[in-house]
Protein backbone atom coordinates (compact mmCIF):
# COMPACT_ATOMS: atom_id res chain seq x y z
CA UNK A 1 0.00 0.00 0.00
CA UNK A 2 1.32 3.43 -0.96
CA UNK A 3 1.51 6.13 1.68
CA UNK A 4 1.51 9.68 0.37
CA UNK A 5 2.99 11.59 3.30
CA UNK A 6 4.53 15.05 3.52
CA UNK A 7 8.30 15.16 3.67
CA UNK A 8 8.45 16.72 7.12
CA UNK A 9 6.46 13.84 8.65
CA UNK A 10 9.04 11.23 7.66
CA UNK A 11 11.43 9.91 10.33
CA UNK A 12 14.18 9.57 7.71
CA UNK A 13 13.88 13.26 6.94
CA UNK A 14 14.51 14.10 10.58
CA UNK A 15 17.55 11.82 10.52
CA UNK A 16 18.79 13.48 7.33
CA UNK A 17 18.52 16.89 8.99
CA UNK A 18 20.98 15.74 11.67
CA UNK A 19 23.65 14.50 9.23
CA UNK A 20 26.81 16.58 9.12
CA UNK A 21 27.46 18.78 6.10
CA UNK A 22 30.57 17.84 4.13
CA UNK A 23 33.26 20.49 3.73
CA UNK A 24 34.00 20.24 0.03
CA UNK A 25 37.35 22.03 0.15
CA UNK A 26 38.62 19.35 2.50
CA UNK A 27 37.27 16.23 0.81
CA UNK A 28 38.11 17.39 -2.72
CA UNK A 29 41.75 18.28 -2.02
CA UNK A 30 44.78 16.12 -2.70
CA UNK A 31 44.71 12.35 -3.12
CA UNK A 32 41.52 12.03 -1.07
CA UNK A 33 39.80 14.19 -3.67
CA UNK A 34 41.16 12.06 -6.51
CA UNK A 35 39.88 8.89 -4.87
CA UNK A 36 36.51 10.49 -4.21
CA UNK A 37 36.09 11.48 -7.85
CA UNK A 38 36.87 7.91 -8.91
CA UNK A 39 34.42 6.38 -6.43
CA UNK A 40 31.44 8.76 -6.35
CA UNK A 41 30.23 7.76 -9.78
CA UNK A 42 27.31 5.79 -11.26
CA UNK A 43 27.06 4.35 -14.81
CA UNK A 44 24.11 5.57 -16.85
CA UNK A 45 22.67 4.36 -20.16
CA UNK A 46 24.29 5.09 -23.52
CA UNK A 47 27.79 5.26 -22.03
CA UNK A 48 27.02 8.23 -19.78
CA UNK A 49 28.24 8.55 -16.19
CA UNK A 50 26.77 10.51 -13.29
CA UNK A 51 29.54 11.78 -11.02
CA UNK A 52 28.58 13.40 -7.71
CA UNK A 53 31.99 13.66 -6.03
CA UNK A 54 31.69 17.45 -5.72
CA UNK A 55 28.39 17.25 -3.87
CA UNK A 56 28.25 17.84 -0.10
CA UNK A 57 27.53 14.21 0.73
CA UNK A 58 29.40 11.38 2.45
CA UNK A 59 28.53 7.87 3.55
CA UNK A 60 26.40 9.16 6.43
CA UNK A 61 24.36 11.46 4.20
CA UNK A 62 24.05 8.81 1.48
CA UNK A 63 22.78 6.28 4.00
CA UNK A 64 20.19 8.76 5.23
CA UNK A 65 19.12 9.46 1.66
CA UNK A 66 18.69 5.74 1.09
CA UNK A 67 16.40 5.54 4.12
CA UNK A 68 14.44 8.52 2.82
CA UNK A 69 14.00 6.76 -0.53
CA UNK A 70 12.66 3.68 1.23
CA UNK A 71 10.34 5.49 3.62
CA UNK A 72 9.00 7.72 0.83
CA UNK A 73 8.43 4.54 -1.24
CA UNK A 74 10.03 6.06 -4.32
CA UNK A 75 10.38 2.81 -6.25
CA UNK A 76 6.89 1.64 -5.32
CA UNK A 77 5.43 4.95 -6.51
CA UNK A 78 7.39 4.75 -9.76
CA UNK A 79 6.11 1.21 -10.24
CA UNK A 80 2.55 2.37 -9.62
CA UNK A 81 3.05 5.12 -12.19
CA UNK A 82 4.33 2.91 -15.01
CA UNK A 83 1.77 0.22 -14.22
CA UNK A 84 -1.04 2.67 -14.86
CA UNK A 85 -2.30 3.97 -11.53
CA UNK A 86 -3.80 7.46 -11.40
CA UNK A 87 -0.74 9.41 -10.26
CA UNK A 88 -1.83 12.80 -11.62
CA UNK A 89 -4.33 13.45 -8.84
CA UNK A 90 -5.07 17.03 -9.87
CA UNK A 91 -6.48 15.99 -13.24
CA UNK A 92 -7.28 12.37 -12.25
CA UNK A 93 -5.09 10.98 -15.01
CA UNK A 94 -2.57 8.25 -15.59
CA UNK A 95 1.04 9.33 -16.32
CA UNK A 96 2.39 7.34 -19.26
CA UNK A 97 5.24 9.21 -20.97
CA UNK A 98 7.64 6.36 -20.15
CA UNK A 99 5.46 4.09 -22.28
CA UNK A 100 6.22 6.10 -25.42
CA UNK A 101 9.67 4.50 -25.42
CA UNK A 102 9.03 1.08 -23.89
CA UNK A 103 7.10 -0.99 -21.39
CA UNK A 104 8.55 -1.02 -17.88
CA UNK A 105 5.88 -3.17 -16.24
CA UNK A 106 2.37 -4.42 -16.82
CA UNK A 107 0.28 -3.80 -19.89
CA UNK A 108 -1.82 -0.68 -19.35
CA UNK A 109 -5.26 -0.35 -20.87
CA UNK A 110 -6.99 3.04 -20.92
CA UNK A 111 -9.78 4.36 -23.13
CA UNK A 112 -10.30 0.77 -24.22
CA UNK A 113 -6.87 0.37 -25.83
CA UNK A 114 -3.44 -1.00 -24.92
CA UNK A 115 -1.48 2.23 -24.45
CA UNK A 116 1.92 0.85 -25.39
CA UNK A 117 0.43 -0.47 -28.62
CA UNK A 118 -1.23 2.91 -29.22
CA UNK A 119 2.02 4.87 -28.82
CA UNK A 120 3.97 2.38 -30.95
CA UNK A 121 1.30 2.62 -33.65
CA UNK A 122 1.57 6.41 -33.75
CA UNK A 123 5.36 6.17 -34.05
CA UNK A 124 4.98 3.71 -36.93
CA UNK A 125 2.54 6.03 -38.68
CA UNK A 126 4.94 8.96 -38.24
CA UNK A 127 7.85 6.86 -39.54
CA UNK A 128 5.85 5.86 -42.62
CA UNK A 129 4.82 9.46 -43.26
CA UNK A 130 8.38 10.78 -42.83
CA UNK A 131 9.82 8.13 -45.13
CA UNK A 132 7.28 9.04 -47.82
CA UNK A 133 8.14 12.74 -47.47
CA UNK A 134 11.86 11.98 -47.78
CA UNK A 135 11.26 9.70 -50.77
CA UNK A 136 9.18 12.33 -52.59
CA UNK A 137 5.97 10.31 -52.36
CA UNK A 138 4.31 13.05 -50.31
CA UNK A 139 4.97 16.39 -52.01
CA UNK A 140 3.66 19.94 -52.19
CA UNK A 141 0.97 21.15 -54.54
CA UNK A 142 3.47 21.54 -57.38
CA UNK A 143 4.71 17.98 -56.98
CA UNK A 144 8.00 19.10 -55.43
CA UNK A 145 9.73 17.69 -52.35
CA UNK A 146 9.51 19.40 -48.99
CA UNK A 147 12.83 20.67 -47.69
CA UNK A 148 11.84 22.32 -44.39
CA UNK A 149 9.64 21.34 -41.46
CA UNK A 150 8.20 23.99 -39.13
CA UNK A 151 6.72 23.08 -35.75
CA UNK A 152 3.94 25.34 -34.44
CA UNK A 153 3.42 24.87 -30.70
CA UNK A 154 4.15 26.42 -27.34
CA UNK A 155 5.45 25.25 -23.96
CA UNK A 156 6.11 21.52 -24.02
CA UNK A 157 5.13 21.41 -27.69
CA UNK A 158 8.09 23.65 -28.44
CA UNK A 159 10.80 23.67 -25.77
CA UNK A 160 11.56 19.95 -25.70
CA UNK A 161 11.39 19.22 -29.44
CA UNK A 162 13.36 22.39 -30.22
CA UNK A 163 16.07 21.47 -27.68
CA UNK A 164 16.28 17.92 -29.07
CA UNK A 165 16.47 19.14 -32.67
CA UNK A 166 19.27 21.57 -31.91
CA UNK A 167 21.08 18.88 -29.94
CA UNK A 168 21.21 16.54 -32.94
CA UNK A 169 21.36 18.95 -35.90
CA UNK A 170 25.15 18.98 -36.34
CA UNK A 171 25.45 15.28 -35.44
CA UNK A 172 22.97 14.41 -38.20
CA UNK A 173 24.78 16.57 -40.75
CA UNK A 174 28.13 14.99 -39.86
CA UNK A 175 26.68 11.48 -40.23
CA UNK A 176 24.76 12.20 -43.47
CA UNK A 177 21.42 11.74 -41.70
CA UNK A 178 20.15 15.29 -42.03
CA UNK A 179 16.92 15.17 -44.04
CA UNK A 180 15.15 18.50 -43.54
CA UNK A 181 15.85 21.74 -41.74
CA UNK A 182 13.50 22.35 -38.81
CA UNK A 183 12.20 25.68 -37.57
CA UNK A 184 9.94 26.46 -34.63
CA UNK A 185 7.19 29.02 -34.09
CA UNK A 186 6.00 29.34 -30.51
CA UNK A 187 5.50 32.89 -29.30
CA UNK A 188 2.18 34.58 -30.07
CA UNK A 189 4.29 37.69 -30.71
CA UNK A 190 3.83 38.15 -34.49
CA UNK A 191 7.51 38.94 -34.84
CA UNK A 192 8.28 35.29 -34.06
CA UNK A 193 6.16 33.81 -36.84
CA UNK A 194 7.17 36.56 -39.27
CA UNK A 195 10.87 35.96 -38.65
CA UNK A 196 10.55 32.22 -39.24
CA UNK A 197 8.39 32.61 -42.33
CA UNK A 198 10.81 35.18 -43.66
CA UNK A 199 13.69 32.73 -43.34
CA UNK A 200 12.14 29.80 -45.24
CA UNK A 201 10.74 28.91 -48.64
CA UNK A 202 7.09 28.36 -47.68
CA UNK A 203 6.37 26.54 -50.95
CA UNK A 204 8.71 23.74 -49.88
CA UNK A 205 7.82 23.73 -46.17
CA UNK A 206 5.60 21.37 -44.22
CA UNK A 207 4.08 22.68 -40.97
CA UNK A 208 3.40 20.58 -37.86
CA UNK A 209 0.61 22.05 -35.74
CA UNK A 210 0.85 20.70 -32.18
CA UNK A 211 -2.10 21.16 -29.84
CA UNK A 212 -3.52 18.37 -27.69
CA UNK A 213 -6.87 20.08 -27.24
CA UNK A 214 -6.94 21.80 -30.60
CA UNK A 215 -7.85 25.02 -28.80
CA UNK A 216 -4.50 26.46 -27.63
CA UNK A 217 -4.82 30.21 -28.28
CA UNK A 218 -1.20 30.98 -29.14
CA UNK A 219 -0.84 27.94 -31.39
CA UNK A 220 -4.08 28.52 -33.32
CA UNK A 221 -3.19 32.19 -33.73
CA UNK A 222 0.16 31.23 -35.23
CA UNK A 223 -1.55 28.64 -37.45
CA UNK A 224 -3.71 31.43 -38.89
CA UNK A 225 -0.57 33.52 -39.40
CA UNK A 226 1.01 30.64 -41.35
CA UNK A 227 -2.15 29.95 -43.36
CA UNK A 228 -2.28 33.59 -44.39
CA UNK A 229 1.33 33.40 -45.55
CA UNK A 230 0.59 30.26 -47.55
CA UNK A 231 -2.51 31.81 -49.11
CA UNK A 232 -0.60 34.97 -50.00
CA UNK A 233 1.91 32.76 -51.80
CA UNK A 234 -0.91 31.12 -53.74
CA UNK A 235 -0.56 27.82 -51.87
CA UNK A 236 -3.16 25.43 -50.51
CA UNK A 237 -2.53 25.23 -46.74
CA UNK A 238 -4.10 21.78 -46.48
CA UNK A 239 -1.26 20.38 -48.62
CA UNK A 240 1.37 21.86 -46.29
CA UNK A 241 0.12 21.08 -42.77
CA UNK A 242 -0.10 18.10 -40.46
CA UNK A 243 -1.52 17.97 -36.94
CA UNK A 244 -0.32 16.38 -33.70
CA UNK A 245 -3.32 16.35 -31.42
CA UNK A 246 -5.69 14.15 -29.43
CA UNK A 247 -8.18 11.87 -31.13
CA UNK A 248 -11.04 13.92 -29.70
CA UNK A 249 -9.81 17.36 -30.76
CA UNK A 250 -11.35 19.29 -33.67
CA UNK A 251 -8.06 18.89 -35.55
CA UNK A 252 -8.16 15.10 -35.52
CA UNK A 253 -10.24 14.45 -38.63
CA UNK A 254 -10.07 17.81 -40.34
CA UNK A 255 -9.51 18.11 -44.08
CA UNK A 256 -7.21 21.04 -43.32
CA UNK A 257 -4.31 18.64 -42.70
CA UNK A 258 -2.38 16.11 -44.75
CA UNK A 259 -2.31 13.79 -41.76
CA UNK A 260 -2.96 13.72 -38.02
CA UNK A 261 -0.91 11.90 -35.39
CA UNK A 262 -2.22 11.40 -31.91
CA UNK A 263 -1.22 11.94 -28.29
CA UNK A 264 -3.45 11.71 -25.23
CA UNK A 265 -4.14 13.24 -21.84
CA UNK A 266 -1.73 10.84 -20.11
CA UNK A 267 1.35 12.65 -21.43
CA UNK A 268 2.00 16.17 -20.20
CA UNK A 269 3.45 18.65 -22.65
CA UNK A 270 6.79 18.95 -20.85
CA UNK A 271 7.10 15.13 -20.92
CA UNK A 272 6.11 14.80 -24.59
CA UNK A 273 9.41 14.87 -26.50
CA UNK A 274 9.36 11.08 -26.89
CA UNK A 275 5.73 11.08 -28.08
CA UNK A 276 4.31 12.20 -31.41
CA UNK A 277 5.02 15.79 -30.29
CA UNK A 278 8.76 15.24 -30.74
CA UNK A 279 8.42 12.25 -33.05
CA UNK A 280 6.91 14.06 -36.02
CA UNK A 281 9.38 16.93 -36.28
CA UNK A 282 12.47 14.85 -35.35
CA UNK A 283 11.56 12.02 -37.73
CA UNK A 284 11.05 14.49 -40.55
CA UNK A 285 14.28 16.31 -39.74
CA UNK A 286 16.57 13.30 -39.21
CA UNK A 287 14.66 10.19 -40.21
CA UNK A 288 12.68 7.68 -38.12
CA UNK A 289 15.78 5.59 -37.38
CA UNK A 290 17.42 8.48 -35.52
CA UNK A 291 14.25 9.08 -33.51
CA UNK A 292 14.17 5.36 -32.67
CA UNK A 293 17.75 5.59 -31.32
CA UNK A 294 16.69 8.55 -29.19
CA UNK A 295 13.84 6.48 -27.75
CA UNK A 296 16.19 3.56 -27.14
CA UNK A 297 18.50 5.70 -25.02
CA UNK A 298 15.57 6.99 -22.98
CA UNK A 299 14.20 3.46 -22.48
CA UNK A 300 17.57 2.16 -21.26
CA UNK A 301 17.85 4.98 -18.74
CA UNK A 302 14.26 4.43 -17.57
CA UNK A 303 15.19 0.88 -16.63
CA UNK A 304 18.00 2.15 -14.39
CA UNK A 305 15.40 4.17 -12.49
CA UNK A 306 13.89 0.85 -11.33
CA UNK A 307 17.17 -0.08 -9.57
CA UNK A 308 16.62 -0.73 -5.86
CA UNK A 309 20.10 0.32 -4.73
CA UNK A 310 20.06 4.10 -4.70
CA UNK A 311 23.81 4.12 -5.40
CA UNK A 312 23.09 2.37 -8.70
CA UNK A 313 20.10 4.52 -9.60
CA UNK A 314 21.47 7.81 -11.00
CA UNK A 315 18.16 9.67 -11.38
CA UNK A 316 17.00 8.78 -7.88
CA UNK A 317 20.32 9.70 -6.27
CA UNK A 318 20.44 12.98 -8.18
CA UNK A 319 16.89 13.70 -6.99
CA UNK A 320 17.63 12.88 -3.36
CA UNK A 321 20.79 14.98 -3.30
CA UNK A 322 18.70 17.81 -4.74
CA UNK A 323 16.16 17.42 -1.92
CA UNK A 324 19.01 17.46 0.60
CA UNK A 325 20.36 20.67 -0.93
CA UNK A 326 16.95 22.32 -1.10
CA UNK A 327 15.40 21.29 2.21
CA UNK A 328 18.36 20.74 4.54
CA UNK A 329 21.04 23.06 3.18
CA UNK A 330 18.55 25.69 2.03
CA UNK A 331 19.84 26.33 -1.47
CA UNK A 332 17.23 28.17 -3.58
CA UNK A 333 18.21 27.36 -7.16
CA UNK A 334 20.05 24.96 -9.45
CA UNK A 335 22.09 25.93 -12.50
CA UNK A 336 22.21 23.51 -15.45
CA UNK A 337 25.48 24.04 -17.32
CA UNK A 338 26.04 21.91 -20.44
CA UNK A 339 29.53 22.21 -21.87
CA UNK A 340 28.13 21.47 -25.31
CA UNK A 341 26.78 24.09 -27.68
CA UNK A 342 24.41 21.48 -29.09
CA UNK A 343 22.59 21.55 -25.74
CA UNK A 344 22.09 25.32 -25.93
CA UNK A 345 18.31 25.06 -25.35
CA UNK A 346 18.42 22.05 -23.02
CA UNK A 347 18.47 24.23 -19.85
CA UNK A 348 15.34 26.04 -21.09
CA UNK A 349 13.58 22.70 -21.53
CA UNK A 350 14.66 21.57 -18.06
CA UNK A 351 13.47 24.88 -16.65
CA UNK A 352 9.93 24.08 -17.77
CA UNK A 353 10.22 20.39 -16.88
CA UNK A 354 11.31 21.09 -13.32
CA UNK A 355 9.58 24.35 -12.41
CA UNK A 356 6.23 23.50 -14.00
CA UNK A 357 6.28 20.07 -12.35
CA UNK A 358 7.46 20.83 -8.82
CA UNK A 359 6.72 24.52 -8.43
CA UNK A 360 3.89 23.69 -6.05
CA UNK A 361 2.99 24.90 -2.55
CA UNK A 362 0.26 22.35 -1.84
CA UNK A 363 0.54 18.58 -1.62
CA UNK A 364 -1.28 15.98 -3.68
CA UNK A 365 -4.41 16.51 -1.59
CA UNK A 366 -4.46 20.30 -1.95
CA UNK A 367 -3.10 20.94 1.54
CA UNK A 368 -0.38 23.59 2.06
CA UNK A 369 3.10 22.21 2.74
CA UNK A 370 5.40 23.67 5.40
CA UNK A 371 8.64 23.17 3.47
CA UNK A 372 10.16 24.43 0.25
CA UNK A 373 9.69 22.42 -2.93
CA UNK A 374 11.12 22.87 -6.44
CA UNK A 375 14.14 25.14 -6.95
CA UNK A 376 14.58 27.86 -9.54
CA UNK A 377 16.25 26.33 -12.62
CA UNK A 378 18.39 28.32 -15.03
CA UNK A 379 21.44 27.82 -17.18
CA UNK A 380 23.45 28.43 -20.32
CA UNK A 381 26.13 26.45 -22.14
CA UNK A 382 29.74 26.69 -21.05
CA UNK A 383 32.01 28.40 -21.69
CA UNK A 384 29.65 31.30 -22.49
CA UNK A 385 28.15 31.22 -19.00
CA UNK A 386 31.60 31.66 -17.47
CA UNK A 387 31.66 35.14 -18.98
CA UNK A 388 28.12 35.88 -17.83
CA UNK A 389 26.66 34.73 -14.50
CA UNK A 390 29.50 32.61 -13.04
CA UNK A 391 30.62 35.64 -11.03
CA UNK A 392 27.56 35.22 -8.83
CA UNK A 393 27.98 31.44 -8.74
CA UNK A 394 31.58 31.77 -7.49
CA UNK A 395 31.38 34.76 -5.16
CA UNK A 396 27.71 35.65 -4.69
CA UNK A 397 25.91 35.50 -1.36
CA UNK A 398 23.76 32.52 -2.37
CA UNK A 399 25.22 29.07 -2.87
CA UNK A 400 23.67 27.60 -6.00
CA UNK A 401 24.21 23.90 -6.78
CA UNK A 402 25.43 23.19 -10.29
CA UNK A 403 24.67 20.40 -12.75
CA UNK A 404 27.33 20.15 -15.43
CA UNK A 405 27.08 18.06 -18.59
CA UNK A 406 30.21 17.38 -20.64
CA UNK A 407 31.43 15.17 -23.46
CA UNK A 408 34.91 13.89 -24.23
CA UNK A 409 34.48 14.36 -27.96
CA UNK A 410 32.71 16.88 -30.16
CA UNK A 411 29.88 15.91 -32.49
CA UNK A 412 31.52 17.00 -35.73
CA UNK A 413 35.07 15.70 -35.20
CA UNK A 414 36.80 18.65 -36.83
CA UNK A 415 38.94 20.81 -34.56
CA UNK A 416 41.93 23.12 -34.48
CA UNK A 417 45.16 22.85 -32.51
CA UNK A 418 46.19 26.12 -30.86
CA UNK A 419 48.78 26.44 -28.07
CA UNK A 420 49.22 22.66 -27.85
CA UNK A 421 45.53 21.85 -27.30
CA UNK A 422 42.37 21.48 -29.38
CA UNK A 423 39.15 23.43 -28.93
CA UNK A 424 37.48 20.35 -27.43
CA UNK A 425 40.33 19.91 -24.97
CA UNK A 426 40.00 23.55 -23.98
CA UNK A 427 36.26 23.06 -23.45
CA UNK A 428 36.79 19.99 -21.27
CA UNK A 429 39.62 21.69 -19.38
CA UNK A 430 37.25 24.50 -18.49
CA UNK A 431 34.56 22.24 -17.05
CA UNK A 432 37.09 20.24 -15.01
CA UNK A 433 38.60 23.47 -13.69
CA UNK A 434 35.21 24.93 -12.81
CA UNK A 435 34.16 21.90 -10.75
CA UNK A 436 37.30 22.08 -8.62
CA UNK A 437 37.26 25.87 -8.41
CA UNK A 438 33.67 25.86 -7.16
CA UNK A 439 34.36 23.10 -4.66
CA UNK A 440 37.76 24.14 -3.30
CA UNK A 441 37.93 27.89 -3.84
CA UNK A 442 41.12 29.88 -3.30
CA UNK A 443 42.19 31.93 -0.29
CA UNK A 444 43.47 35.44 -0.91
CA UNK A 445 44.15 38.36 1.41
CA UNK A 446 42.49 40.58 -1.17
CA UNK A 447 38.82 39.84 -0.44
CA UNK A 448 37.86 40.66 -4.01
CA UNK A 449 40.03 37.76 -5.12
CA UNK A 450 39.04 35.36 -2.36
CA UNK A 451 36.94 32.33 -3.29
CA UNK A 452 35.19 30.63 -0.38
CA UNK A 453 34.57 27.40 -2.31
CA UNK A 454 32.07 24.94 -0.91
CA UNK A 455 29.91 25.32 -4.01
CA UNK A 456 28.52 21.86 -4.88
CA UNK A 457 28.19 20.38 -8.34
CA UNK A 458 27.62 17.15 -10.20
CA UNK A 459 28.52 16.25 -13.76
CA UNK A 460 27.15 13.87 -16.36
CA UNK A 461 29.94 12.80 -18.69
CA UNK A 462 29.66 11.01 -22.05
CA UNK A 463 31.81 10.11 -25.01
CA UNK A 464 29.87 12.28 -27.48
CA UNK A 465 26.34 13.62 -27.82
CA UNK A 466 24.39 11.30 -30.11
CA UNK A 467 20.69 10.27 -30.20
CA UNK A 468 21.00 7.50 -27.60
CA UNK A 469 22.97 9.72 -25.21
CA UNK A 470 20.42 12.50 -25.67
CA UNK A 471 17.56 10.13 -24.90
CA UNK A 472 19.32 8.90 -21.77
CA UNK A 473 20.00 12.47 -20.68
CA UNK A 474 16.36 13.44 -21.15
CA UNK A 475 15.12 10.39 -19.22
CA UNK A 476 17.54 11.09 -16.36
CA UNK A 477 16.13 14.55 -15.72
CA UNK A 478 12.50 13.53 -16.25
CA UNK A 479 12.89 10.79 -13.66
CA UNK A 480 14.83 13.03 -11.31
CA UNK A 481 11.94 15.51 -11.30
CA UNK A 482 9.45 12.69 -10.79
CA UNK A 483 11.33 11.28 -7.78
CA UNK A 484 11.62 14.72 -6.21
CA UNK A 485 7.90 15.26 -6.63
CA UNK A 486 7.29 11.98 -4.82
CA UNK A 487 9.55 13.05 -1.95
CA UNK A 488 7.85 16.44 -1.64
CA UNK A 489 4.42 14.76 -1.94
CA UNK A 490 3.34 17.14 -4.71
CA UNK A 491 1.61 16.34 -7.98
CA UNK A 492 4.36 16.79 -10.58
CA UNK A 493 2.00 16.23 -13.51
CA UNK A 494 -0.48 19.09 -13.53
CA UNK A 495 0.20 22.78 -14.10
CA UNK A 496 -2.65 24.87 -12.77
CA UNK A 497 -0.22 27.76 -12.30
CA UNK A 498 -0.31 28.51 -16.03
CA UNK A 499 -4.10 28.80 -16.21
CA UNK A 500 -5.03 32.04 -14.41
CA UNK A 501 -3.10 34.28 -16.78
CA UNK A 502 -4.80 32.61 -19.76
CA UNK A 503 -8.24 33.25 -18.28
CA UNK A 504 -7.49 36.92 -17.62
CA UNK A 505 -6.00 37.36 -21.11
CA UNK A 506 -9.28 36.15 -22.62
CA UNK A 507 -11.13 38.71 -20.50
CA UNK A 508 -8.83 41.44 -21.79
CA UNK A 509 -9.39 40.43 -25.40
CA UNK A 510 -13.14 40.37 -24.82
CA UNK A 511 -12.89 43.85 -23.21
CA UNK A 512 -14.44 42.49 -20.03
CA UNK A 513 -12.07 44.29 -17.67
CA UNK A 514 -12.11 46.71 -14.79
CA UNK A 515 -9.74 48.09 -12.19
CA UNK A 516 -6.02 47.53 -12.67
CA UNK A 517 -6.58 45.03 -15.48
CA UNK A 518 -8.44 47.64 -17.53
CA UNK A 519 -5.78 50.30 -16.97
CA UNK A 520 -2.99 47.94 -18.00
CA UNK A 521 -5.05 47.00 -21.06
CA UNK A 522 -5.45 50.67 -21.96
CA UNK A 523 -1.75 51.34 -21.46
CA UNK A 524 -1.01 48.55 -23.95
CA UNK A 525 -3.61 49.84 -26.41
CA UNK A 526 -5.62 46.61 -26.46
Amino acid sequence: MLNWNNLDTLASYQELSKAGCVKLAEVMSGENGAERVRNYSIPMAAGLTFNYAAKQVDDEVLAALGKLADEAQLLDKFKALYNGEVINTGEKRLVLHHMTRGQLGDAVTADGVDKRAFYAEQQEKIADFANKVHAGEIVNGAGEKFTTVVQIGIGGSDLGPRAMYLALENWAKKNDLFKMEAKFISNVDPDDAAAVLGSIDVAHSIFVLVSKSGTTLETLTNESFVKDALANAGLDASKHMIAVTSETSPLAKSDDYLAAFFMDDYIGGRYSSTSAVGGAVLSLAFGPEVFAQFLEGAAEEDKLSKEEDVLKNPAMLDALIGVYERNILGYPATAVLPYSQALSRFPAHLQQLDMESNGKSVNRFGEPVDYVTGPVIFGEPGTNGQHSFYQLLHQGTDIIPLQFVGFKNSQIGTDVLIQDSTSQQKLCANVAAQIVAFACGKADENRNKNFEGGRPSSIIIGEALDPKALGALLSHFENKVMFQGFVWNVNSFDQEGVQLGKVLAKRVLAHETDGALKVYSDLLNI
